[in-house]
């Protein structure tokens, strides 16, 4: 075998070493005799080797070198070129002339004779620190192949020295490492606000309400809302049929296709139940649409009736409610039924207009009713704002509750101020969902009595100081009507109150379709709009006032479907 192929190897232990493995010797000395061990070990003998000759070939590193690096060299083999201090050594263990050196392995010597290994890092043999380099070259060379192969396959970033090498401003800190410089990325774009709202709006009304519900729907216009008028079977079908022809007569409502008659109307007890199944209808209407599909797209359910009122402009209401949670119902309720319990919920009735064509008086029954213990019973207003999960929750009634509270309302008194309130509070879902309050300024007497007072210039100072979008009752045509379109609404008479959504559809036709009213032009009376930009006004500010209150720590959780027990 070549000697430039010698390389050295450990034998494991209890292992015979031929006397062939050793290739050669550096002196005619022989190797002393001794007893092999019983233990036999590969080792490195400490003898000083002489000077080895100057090799010019590619082998000049030490066999075990280029196989271990310099790490294990180091710390787990002792190196062949490294003699042992003889001060560390036994007398019988002291160096010799003789030098031997050796690729292979040999006898283990005498364990007395072994010496520890030496960690000391300064004498790393030449061959290890050569290693050491080439290794190190190796590296730097793979990352700098590396970063190029990174900025080959990275888009080209241009680079503006006088802003990246000097300024003119305090020295400020510098960015984390691996992002890139603010000047050479732009800002993320800004959250865009959130879409306004829409809102369904029913308006019922009874004979010789058609005139009132023509005014108020004008008051209440904007072509992102959707508008159901019910007049019940007591008017006649010439009202019906002019409130239609109106509609249709009228350029933005015709063109925008959001208000819709009902011409097939239900006959309404005021305190039956059907002015529930009114409201349940006209909810399903606005959910299933004209066609047999979806209905338009909006999110709150009012109801209001021909004597209802706008104190703000839908630009104002729409404002406000696009920062509130689309799922909140403002409804007025108390489990605190009081005298109610025995004067409308013991009591059954049963209301003919459910099954007559003509309106009637209740029917009373004479034995009573104990109160029901399956859910528990609230009462309130009978004027809402309704979210439309919960409106849907209503019409699908999936778990049975909407229909079985449904039943029980049916012979109950004054059943519009109490099945929304009782399925609203009762349901896990939407208990947490209602604000206590019906969001109208309504004047009572205190007790109160069946019905409240009509407003007039009396109430214009506690109507606006309460800050609600909507108060009751008026009487037709009051002047009180006139001050609220003048001062609160900015409406002429007989013209949609305007907004944003008028203003630029009234720019884009140029007036051309606009309609004309006593010699004035209505700017809102045109083809178009709809859009969604809003314009608030200072009605915006009082329902902002009335809603963070309603729904700070001290009036929103605490009222909220709370239970009262009875004394």
């Amino acid at each position: 075998m070549s000697p430039r192929h010698n390389q050295t190897r450990q034998i494991p232990f209890a292992t015979p070493i031929p006397p062939a493995s050793i290739d050669r010797l550096s002196s005619p000395a022989r190797r002393p005799s001794s007893p092999a061990p019983a233990r036999r070990r590969a080792f490195h003998v400490h003898n000083t080797p002489p000077p080895r000759p100057h090799r010019t070939n590619s082998y000049d590193t030490p066999p075990h070198a280029r196989i271990f690096p310099a790490g294990y060299a180091r710390h787990h083999a002792l190196r062949d070129n490294e003699a042992p201090p003889s001060s560390s050594l036994p007398a019988s263990c002291s160096p010799s002339p003789t030098h031997i050196t050796v690729h292979t392995p040999l006898l283990l010597p005498p364990r007395h004779c072994i010496h520890p290994i030496s960690m000391d890092t300064h004498a790393v043999p030449r061959a290890a620190a050569t290693v050491d380099l080439r290794w190190l070259l190796s590296v730097a060379a793979g990352a700098v192949f590396a970063l190029l192969l990174l900025l080959a396959a990275s888009p080209p970033f241009p680079l503006r020295p006088a802003s990246l090498f000097t300024t003119t401003s305090p020295r400020r800190a510098l960015p984390p490492l691996f992002v890139e410089s603010s000047s050479t990325l732009s800002a993320p774009p800004p959250t865009p606000p959130p879409s306004p709202p829409r809102f369904a709006y029913l308006i019922s009304g009874s004979a010789g309400d058609a005139p009132m519900m023509r005014r108020c729907l004008l008051a209440l216009y904007h072509p992102r809302n959707s508008y159901i008028l019910h007049l019940d079977a007591e008017a006649p079908d010439d009202d019906r049929a002019g409130l239609a022809a109106f509609v249709a007569a009228h350029p933005a409502l015709s063109a925008a296709a959001n208000v819709r008659v009902i011409r097939k109307a239900n006959l309404v007890t005021y305190r039956g139940p059907t002015m529930v199944t009114t409201t349940l209808h006209a909810a399903a209407a606005f959910l299933w649409g004209r066609g047999g599909g979806r209905g338009a797209d909006w999110d709150w359910f009012i109801n209001l009736s021909a004597s209802d009122y706008p104190l703000v402009t839908q630009d104002d209401l729409m404002h406000v409610f696009s920062k509130l949670p689309r799922d909140l119902n403002f409804i007025d309720h108390t489990s605190d039924i009081g005298w109610k319990a025995f004067a409308r919920a013991m009591p059954m009735i049963v209301d003919p207009a459910l099954y007559m064509k003509t309106k009637g008086e209740l029917f009373w029954i004479p034995e009573r009713r104990s109160l029901p213990t399956a859910f528990k019973l609230f009462t309130g207003s009978a004027w809402m704002v309704l979210s439309r999960p919960f409106v849907e929750y209503l019409i699908w009634g999936w778990d049975n509750l909407p229909r079985t509270v449904l039943m029980y309302y049916a012979n109950f008194i004054s059943s519009p101020e109490g099945y929304f309130h009782t399925v609203a509070c009762n349901a896990g879902e939407f208990r947490n969902t209602t604000v206590n309050s019906d969001l109208h300024f309504i004047s009572w007497d205190n007790p109160p009595m069946q019905h409240p007072h009509y407003l007039a210039d009396a109430d214009w100072g506690p109507m606006l100081a309460s800050g609600a979008p909507f108060a009751r009752k008026f009487r037709r045509d009051d002047p009180v009507l006139d001050r609220i379109d003048a001062d609160l609404l900015s409406r002429r008479p007989g013209m949609v109150a305007p907004g944003a959504w008028c203003g630029a559809a009234a720019a884009a036709d140029g007036d051309s379709n606009s309609t004309t009213t006593g010699g004035a032009v209505d700017p809102c009376g045109v083809a178009g709009g709809g859009g969604e930009a809003v314009r608030p006004g200072p009605g915006a500010e009082r329902l902002q006032r009335l809603v963070a209150s309603l729904l700070s720590e001290e009036n929103f959780r605490p009222r909220q479907c709370k239970v009262v027990e009875a004394n």
